[in-house]
C-alpha cells in the first residue's frame, strides 16, 4: 500500500472500518430483503389474480398487504434476535476469557477485573432477558390457537321476554338453574330438560341478580325497584327423556358435557310455568337500584349492592340492617361473598373493588384495591384464597388473598368483561364479553376454550356442574 501512495491504517482504525462495513452490509441486507419481498409480493398478487376465488379483488389485495406487514414485522424481529444472539455469544466469550485471567492473575488486579466482569455479566443477563422477551413475542404471535376444550351448545332455556342479567345454580337438591331478567321476573329451570319449573313475579322492576341459599330452598333476588327479596320455592324435577344420541364430541377433561340429553322441553311455554308473587322477606333501605345480592356463609345474613354507592348487610330472620358499607365513589356493580369465610367483595364504577372482613364480630375492616383503569364489573371469590376481578378496561386479574398488592395473573382481552364466573371444582374462569364471546381460562391465565358466538351481548355465565350456561341480553 506504501508504493501506491496510500496511508497505512492502524489496527484500531482498521477494526473500526470493518465494523462500519459490517453495519453497512447489515443495513443493505435489510433493504435487499425488503426489495425482494416487494418483488415476491408482486408475484403473489399476480398469482392470486390468476386464481379462482369468490373474494373481491380489493379484499384479497388488502389481505395480501396485511400478510405482508406481518411478514415484515416478523422478519425485523428475527434479524434483531440474530444480532442479540451474536452479542450474547461475544459477551459470553469475554466472560470466559476474563475468568481465566482472574484465575491466573495477581490479587491486586483481581478486584478490578471481578467488578468489570460483574457489570459485563449484568449486561449479558439484560441482553438475554431482552432476547427471551422478543422471542416469546414471536412465538406468542404465531402460536397455534387450538383450544384444550371444544364446546358445543347443549340446551337452551326459552321463556323470558327481555334480557337476562344473572343466573345461578342451586347448591343442594333438587339442582335447578335460576335466571334473573329485565322482564321483572326470575325463573327456575330444569337443567336437563330446559323446562321452566317456577316463575317469581314479586318485583316491580328489573331483576338484576339471583342467588340460592346454601342449604335451604330459598332464593335471593335484587331488583331495580330498590329492594331485595327472599322467597321460598318448591319444585319437582321432570323425568328426563331417554338419551337418543351421545355420540357427539363433548368437551374434554376441562369441561364435561357428557351428561346432556336431547329432550327439548320447548313445548312448555312460559304461560304453563307456575308462578309466585309473595316474598317471605323484603329488604329495604337502599335509595337506588339494587344491582346484586348474595348470601354470607351459613345463610343467616345477606349483602346487597346498590347504585346508591353503598352495600348493605342484613339479618335474614329480622330483616334488619346490620351494616351499611360505604366508601365507593360511584355506583356499585356487583357483590360476592366467600364460600367458607365471612368475607365480602364489592366492585364499582369508581375503578376499584373492596374487600370487607366480618370474621371478627366486634369490628369489620376494609381494603381498597385499585388494579383497574375502568369500571370493575365484577369481582368474585374462588374456593381457595383467590379473588378474580373483571373490568371494562378489558382485563381480568387473579389476586391472592394473602398478598393483594399485585395480581398473580392478568388476562388481557379485546372486549369489556361482564359478570364472570369461576368453576368450583375445576378452577375455570368463564368470561362473558360485550363482543358476544365467552372465553374460558384457567387460574394462571391460560385460555382453554372459546364458546361459539352468541347473536347478542353476553351478560353473564355460570360454570357450575361442569356445564357452561351463557345468557345474552
Amino acid at each position: 500500500s506504501s508504493r501506491l501512495g496510500m496511508p497505512v491504517e492502524s489496527g484500531s482504525s482498521a477494526a473500526s472500518r470493518q465494523a462500519k462495513q459490517k453495519r453497512k452490509s447489515h443495513s443493505l441486507s435489510i433493504r435487499r430483503t425488503n426489495s425482494t419481498e416487494q418483488e415476491r409480493t408482486g408475484l403473489q398478487r399476480e398469482m392470486l389474480e390468476g386464481q379462482d376465488s369468490k373474494l373481491p379483488l380489493s379484499l384479497r389485495s388488502n389481505l395480501l398487504d396485511l400478510f405482508g406487514q406481518i411478514e415484515r414485522e416478523f422478519e425485523n424481529l428475527y434479524i434483531e434476535n440474530i444480532e442479540l444472539r451474536r452479542e450474547i455469544e461475544t459477551l459470553n466469550d469475554r466472560l470466559t476469557a476474563e475468568g481465566q485471567t482472574i484465575d491466573g492473575g495477581d490479587l491486586t488486579k483481581g478486584a478490578l477485573k471481578t467488578k468489570a466482569s460483574h457489570s459485563t455479566s449484568q449486561l449479558s443477563q439484560k441482553l438475554k432477558t431482552t432476547y427471551k422477551a422478543s422471542t416469546s413475542k414471536i412465538v406468542s404471535s404465531f402460536k397455534a390457537t387450538t383450544s384444550r376444550a371444544v364446546c358445543q351448545l347443549v340446551k337452551e332455556y326459552v321463556g323470558h321476554r327481555d334480557g337476562i342479567w344473572d343466573l345461578s345454580v342451586t347448591r343442594t337438591q333438587p339442582v335447578v338453574l335460576g335466571t334473573a331478567s329485565a322482564d321483572h321476573s326470575a325463573m327456575l329451570w330444569s337443567i336437563e330438560t330446559g323446562k321452566c319449573l317456577l316463575k317469581y313475579v314479586g318485583h316491580a322492576g328489573s331483576v338484576n341478580s339471583i342467588k340460592f341459599h346454601p342449604t335451604e330452598q330459598m332464593a335471593l333476588t335484587a331488583s331495580g325497584d330498590q329492594t331485595a327479596h327472599i322467597w321460598r320455592y318448591m319444585v319437582q324435577l321432570p323425568t328426563p327423556q331417554p338419551v337418543a344420541d351421545i355420540s357427539q364430541t363433548p368437551c374434554d377433561d376441562d369441561i364435561d358435557f357428557s351428561d346432556k340429553d336431547e329432550a327439548d322441553g320447548d313445548g312448555e311455554g312460559p304461560n304453563e310455568c307456575p308462578s309466585i308473587r309473595m316474598a317471605s322477606t323484603t329488604l329495604r333501605s337502599h335509595q337506588g337500584v339494587v344491582i346484586a345480592a348474595d348470601w354470607l356463609v351459613g345463610g343467616k345474613q345477606v349483602v346487597t349492592a346498590s347504585w346508591d354507592r353503598a352495600a348493605n348487610l342484613y339479618d335474614v330472620e329480622t330483616s334488619e340492617l346490620v351494616h351499611s358499607l360505604t366508601g365507593h365513589d360511584q355506583e356499585l356493580t356487583h357483590c360476592c361473598t366467600h364460600p367458607t369465610q365471612r368475607l365480602v367483595v364489592t366492585s364499582s364504577r369508581d375503578t376499584t373493588f373492596r374487600l370487607w372482613d366480618f370474621r371478627d364480630p366486634s369490628i369489620h375492616s376494609v381494603n381498597v384495591f385499585q388494579g383497574h383503569t375502568d369500571t370493575v364489573t365484577s369481582a368474585v371469590f374462588t374456593v381457595g384464597d383467590n379473588v378474580v376481578s373483571g373490568s371494562d378496561d378489558r382485563t381480568v386479574k387473579v389476586w391472592d388473598l394473602k398478598n393483594m398488592r399485585s395480581p398473580i395473573a392478568t388476562i388481557r382481552t379485546d372486549s369489556a368483561v361482564n359478570r364472570i364466573s369461576v368453576s368450583v371444582s375445576q378452577r375455570i374462569i368463564a368470561l362473558p364479553h360485550d363482543n358476544r364471546q365467552v372465553r374460558l381460562f384457567d387460574m394462571s391465565g391460560v385460555r382453554l376454550a372459546r364458546l361459539p358466538h352468541s347473536n347478542r351481548q353476553v351478560t353473564c355465565t355460570n360454570t357450575q356442574r361442569q356445564q357452561i350456561h351463557t345468557f345474552p341480553v
